[in-house]
Parts: structure tokens; sequence; C-alpha cells
């Protein structure tokens, strides 16, 4: 494959530049090389492990936005040089380069989180996971039940209502059940430590023939249920296997470089706030090396729940996570653009570029490839654990 298209300040950042607090995860070269906690600021990228050795800990802090801020930190470079680094197929051991802005946090995702989305999931279910159907039990769905659910409130009296009359039809879908009923789908999207970055491959499974990007926003939670700042997401999704059986949702959702995270996390301060989370607009391009070009959107505004009900849903007496967790917020997005054959809609091949871009947030950009060819996930929390060790900084917070 082609190398992934170049990373640069051209558009990594959010609108604003550097106004807000931005911090990551970067690997830094040494004499015991290994990933540490870093500031994004517009004169370059600063080493923050004295502060805290990894972003979980960071967020435990009080009014960590602040303290990022005041620590001075260790600058390691200027973000271009590290940037261009982080998107080359063979990188510069000698330099930096950027991680997944997360660590020691559990990855939970929310789904089917939007009206449209959820109508493609139950025609994922109809088809059984096949693509040359889906066209088809798309016309009949919505010829019974319409294309518009966003007005329906989940949990209220007139989602109940609409299930009986489903129900009655022969149409009501597990789907459906967390769309508009009262309990919201959270799964755990990947392992503590799996999320790839900004310049990674994500990996496809070998076998799926119809699968796609979603764009989403990542909230950042402490063991608190805090919300601190959020980032941008690709919960990579293959839509045959999810479509055959919902119990096959792990292999669907979590394979190796599956869960992209980047590029940055922006924390709360007065220049973002959760009201901006809730207004904000994704923008998706995919690029194929066959010409081929897909454009999307997820406009948080139209979310069918708020997320500090899914914040709420996901962490609570029964679940708790004392490293805190992201959150990913589901997708409005939902291909159905045909790619090859009439209608059998998109599914990706191998070396497509997707970029997921929004005004606060900067731009997440990865390459497609399968997930047995992507780079090996190897370093787990026990290698962290020892790393910190070998390193010095077990005695700042972990």
């Amino acid at each position: 494959m082609e190398t992934l298209t170049a990373l640069d300040l051209s558009d990594a950042l959010p609108d604003d530049g550097c106004a807000g607090t931005l911090v990551g995860r970067a690997w830094v070269p040494g004499r015991i090389s290994g990933p540490s906690v870093v500031a994004i600021r517009d004169d370059g990228v600063y080493d923050l492990s004295e502060l805290a050795c990894t972003i979980s800990g960071l967020l435990e802090l009080d009014a960590p936005a602040e303290r990022v801020r005041r620590a001075p930190g260790r600058r390691l470079g200027s973000l271009a040089e590290i940037l261009r680094n982080t998107g080359r197929p063979a990188r510069d051991a000698s330099q930096p380069h950027l991680l997944a802005p997360c660590d020691l946090q559990v990855i939970k995702a929310a789904g089917v989180t939007f009206a449209a989305s959820m109508l493609e999931r139950v025609i994922e279910e109809q088809a059984g996971g096949d693509a040359s159907r889906a066209d088809a039990v798309r016309q009949e769905v919505k010829a019974l039940i319409g294309d518009n659910l966003a007005a329906v409130r989940p949990g209220s009296a007139q989602a109940d209502a609409l299930k009986q009359l489903l129900i009655k039809q022969g149409l009501w879908s597990q789907y459906l059940e967390v769309g508009i009923g009262p309990y919201a789908e959270i799964f755990t999207k990947a392992p503590v430590l799996a999320a790839v970055g900004t310049g990674a491959d994500i990996g496809i499974h070998p076998e799926s023939t119809w699968n796609n990007p979603e764009p989403e926003v990542v909230l950042a939670v402490n063991s608190a249920g805090t919300v601190l700042g959020a980032a941008l997401g690709n919960d990579v999704n293959l839509r045959d296997f999810e479509g055959r059986s919902a119990l096959l949702l792990s292999k669907a959702k979590d394979n190796n470089a599956s869960c992209a995270i980047g590029p940055f996390l922006r924390l709360f301060d007065a220049t973002f706030s959760m009201d901006d989370v809730r207004a904000e607009e994704i923008q998706l391009r995919v690029e194929g090396g066959d010409g081929f070009v897909l454009r999307g959107a997820n406009s948080m505004s139209k979310i069918s729940r708020d997320p500090l009900d899914l914040v709420a849903q996901a962490a609570s007496r029964c679940h708790q996570y004392p490293d805190g967790f992201m959150l990913y917020l589901g997708t409005l997005f939902a291909p159905t653009e045909d790619r090859d054959a009439p209608g059998c809609g998109f599914t990706h091949k191998l070396g497509d570029v997707v970029t997921i871009r929004s005004p606060r947030l900067g731009t997440l950009r990865n390459r497609v490839n399968l997930a047995d060819r992507a780079e090996p996930w190897t370093f787990g929390i026990r290698a962290l654990v020892n790393n910190l060790a070998a390193r010095g900084l077990l005695s700042n917070p972990l």
C-alpha cells in the first residue's frame, strides 16, 4: 500500500489552533524509550511526565486543564515535526511520534444513539449481514416505520407505544430496543491501551466484506464519572458480522487496530465545554486508491440521548471505572452510497485514507489495512508499568 497521507499543521489542529488545552500521548525516544503525557502548545509539544505519567492520572488531578497550562514541561520538538514522523510508515525511531490520547481508561462505546443510524442497524439485522439485500430491506423497513424517529424520546411513553405497535407488525428489533427503549447500548469497544492514534493503520477483519468507518466524539471521563474533555474517534465497524448476529458484536467491533482516537484530547476550559460537544459537527472523508471519495457527517445536535445521560448509564453504582473511561458517543453516519455493485452500498478497500475532522477537535486521519496486517498490539498494562518503573516515573501520578 502507498504511504499514509501526510500529517501536517494544515488541518491537524482545531480551528482555533492551540487556544484550548490540548493534551495527548507521544512515544518519546531516550535511553529507555516510552510513552509520555504531552501538552500541545503554540511553540511545540511538551513532555508533562513530571505532572502525570498517564492521561488517566492527569484526569484525576484537581483542575487538570489549569495544571496543564501551568506545567512547564520539557519541549520535545515542534508539532509539525512530530506529526510528520507520526504519519510515516517507517518512523524515525530517534524522534517522537503521537499515540492515542488515552491509556489506562477502559474504552467504552454507546451504540444506536442516532435515529438515522438506528434504522441502518435494523436493516443490517433484517438483511442478515448481506450487503446485496440491504437496499431492498431498506425500502421495506422505511415503508413500514418511516425514516424519521428523531422525535421519539428514548424511554418515553411514546416510545413504548411505538414498541407495542412494531411488535404487532413483527418488526421489533434489538436495535430499536436500545435506540428508543429506556436503556442505552453501552459496550466495551477495545481493551485498555489498545486504541491507535492519528497516523496509524486501522484494522478490518480479513473475512469482512461489508464494513465502514464511524466518525464520533469520544468523551474522557475520570473515576468519579466527571467528563473532563473530548477527542475524535473512529469506531471501525463490520456490518456483515454484526448483521448476522448481535452476539458477534465483539468480532464486529474489537479487532486489532479497529479503535482509533485522536489526534489530541481537548480538556474542558474557558474555550471548550460540554455544550460545545453537543453542538459539534463532524466531517468524514474517505479517499480510496481507486479514486472513490465518500463524504459524510455526524451532527451531534441530532443525538437521541444527551451525552451526560450516556455517561450516567455507563458509570453507576453497578459499573465502576477506577481508572476512568473513554466513551464513544455513537454516530449519525451510516453509508449507503454504492461503491461497486449497485445496491451493495459502501465498504472499505485496503489503502483507504479516512479523515475525520471537527472544528473544535482537529483531524484524526488513518489508513485502512487488515487487522492481521496492521501493527500488532504488544504494549499492554504490564509493559507500561514496567516501562514507567524503568524510567523512574512511578513517583508521579499514575
